[in-house]
């Protein structure tokens, strides 16, 4: 589902941020990365987002290469990539459902449609109740479920989430994992950047490991 092949990538004239990149995750994995600030962590989800662009190597995702996409095109192909952030990015004055509503409307979805995707998606997520309440009215926990929503509402194959439970406590980062594990079960690539290492050792899944923009650890599968 994602594979990246001597990938490197820096911004501007800077030093490079990731170096000679080469990693698989395949359909329906959840996996991690981890390394500490500044390994590149953030910077390898914007670039399979299609937020950065790579100085040379090959991205393939859903089995194209998108390396060199032109950019009239890559709306195409974020619109199957769902983002998860960890400061949720919600819009404050809006309800949950108008915030989960944002990306298929944008896409240009009917009115009823809209209303059924985000009816369903809350209920996956245990939020259908909290449908017309605002983002200030929800714990942190609720907010980021809202957030899980919103990234899942277009169905994408590819689910990427940055530190998802950075603000969050032990108790809500499980519930956290659960709800990630139950959407990589129905066939969705999860892909998470995180610091949270407790997560990382309580689950034993995969781990790719950066330091310094290079992945030292867990680039292809076992």
């Amino acid at each position: 589902m994602i594979q990246m092949y001597h990938v490197h990538m820096s911004y501007s004239s800077d030093a490079p941020v990731l170096v000679d990149i080469t990693m698989r995750i395949g359909k329906a994995e959840f996996a991690f990365v981890t390394g500490p600030s500044g390994a590149g962590k953030t910077s390898l989800l914007r670039l399979i987002m299609l937020s950065e662009a790579c100085e040379s190597g090959q991205l393939l995702l859903f089995g194209q290469n998108v390396a060199r996409i032109k950019a009239r095109h890559i709306y195409k192909v974020r619109r199957r990539i769902g983002m998860v952030f960890q400061d949720f990015k919600l819009l404050p004055l809006s309800t949950v459902g108008e915030n989960v509503a944002v990306a298929l409307e944008v896409m240009g979805r009917s009115r009823r449609e809209v209303r059924k995707r985000v009816r369903s998606v809350l209920r996956l997520v245990g939020l259908e109740h909290k449908i017309n309440s605002t983002p200030p009215r929800l714990s942190g926990g609720e907010q980021q479920r809202v957030a899980i929503a919103r990234a899942m509402v277009s169905d994408p194959p590819i689910l990427l989430a940055d530190e998802p439970t950075g603000n969050l406590d032990a108790e809500l980062s499980i519930e956290i994992d659960g709800l990630l594990s139950d959407i990589a079960a129905r066939g969705t690539t999860v892909l998470v950047a995180t610091h949270d290492m407790a997560w990382v050792d309580r689950t034993q899944r995969r781990v790719i490991r950066l330091e310094r923009g290079r992945v030292v650890a867990g680039g292809l599968p076992e």
